[in-house]
């Protein structure tokens, strides 16, 4: 007697069906990004990609554009205002590492050991972040006038007066001391964030081993934040290497070229020697060092995560 052993025939519906795509799976949201994904082409890497063609251009709205290849870049190495730039953007950006970068680490540390008025002192240090530009530059004017409330008490403590504007030892320095007053607000609330959420038990176990508040914030406080402190050090870097707006404002460039810096410069050959080309390349270049950084803030950011 045969025996047969019965092989059950998956249906044919069964046996053809497939997952659905990913791109259907996501469809929706890829829908809803689409206007996003537009705004972000058109106004950021379509002018990129521009900037990028009209450099090896001469820009002529009237007899038209011209080919020059690489004649824009090396006009770049031969003007010398462009290394006067550089170096002032280099020292602007070490000032404000050596002036104002910590600042709002003190800040955040002095405020995180209060006990009374913590909620006051936040909005104190915040609220320059919040005055309007305007307001602050001819504030700062006036505080470093030559007979403002900076030189008075300077010449009260029997010291000459400081040209703090005019004076090219001092105008980049002004900047800065500025620039810090007005900014460093936001930088303290991300470390006060920071520091309020290390644990209380390792401030408590140290004071039971006898360490003075030094020794806490040298070994517990600084350590626990050492992830936001280099990122903000590579955020503050990039943010310095694009200074234009106080130093255009306040001395376009002066005195003597003092406080031009590399952004301001790109402002200069576009708009008052309408050299686009060639500010174009400066763009370019700064593109570069520019993304260098952020892929340095990136993977920071990425290696904090982890």
């Amino acid at each position: 007697m045969n025996q047969t052993t019965a092989v059950p025939i998956r249906p044919l519906e069964s046996q053809t069906k497939r997952p659905p795509a990913k791109w259907r799976k996501h469809f929706w949201g890829y829908l809803f990004l689409l206007p996003a994904v537009a705004v972000f082409f058109t106004f950021l890497w379509m002018p990129i990609g521009k900037g990028i063609v009209f450099s090896f251009y001469h820009i002529d709205f009237v007899k038209g554009d011209s080919f020059v290849g690489w004649d824009n870049y090396a006009k770049l190495f031969k003007d010398p205002e462009v290394t006067i730039s550089v170096k002032n953007t280099l020292y602007y950006m070490g000032l404000g590492v050596i002036i104002g970068f910590w600042v709002p680490i003190l800040f955040a540390i002095a405020i995180s050991e209060m006990r009374r008025f913590q909620g006051f002192a936040r909005i104190a240090a915040y609220l320059p972040y919040v005055v309007p530009v305007v307001v602050l530059y001819s504030l700062w004017r006036w505080l470093y006038d030559p007979v403002g409330p900076f030189n008075a008490v300077i010449t009260k403590l029997g010291f000459d007066s400081v040209l703090f504007l005019t004076d090219k030892a001092w105008s980049m320095i002004s900047i800065v001391i500025m620039e810090t007053w007005q900014t460093f607000g936001s930088a303290m609330l991300i470390y006060l964030a920071a520091v309020l959420s290390i644990p209380r038990d390792w401030y408590e176990a140290a004071e039971i081993d006898g360490a003075g508040i030094w020794k806490r914030i040298r070994h517990i406080t600084l350590p626990a934040i050492k992830n936001q402190i280099v990122l903000l050090f590579l955020l503050q870097l990039i943010a310095t290497s694009q200074g234009f707006q106080t130093h255009y404002a306040v001395l376009d460039g002066g005195p003597n070229n003092a406080t031009l810096t590399y952004a301001l410069l790109v402002q200069r050959y576009a708009f008052s020697r309408q050299d686009y080309g060639t500010a174009s390349a400066l763009g370019v270049l700064m593109f570069l060092v520019l993304g260098l950084l952020a892929i340095i803030q990136y993977r920071m950011s990425n290696k904090g995560e982890a």
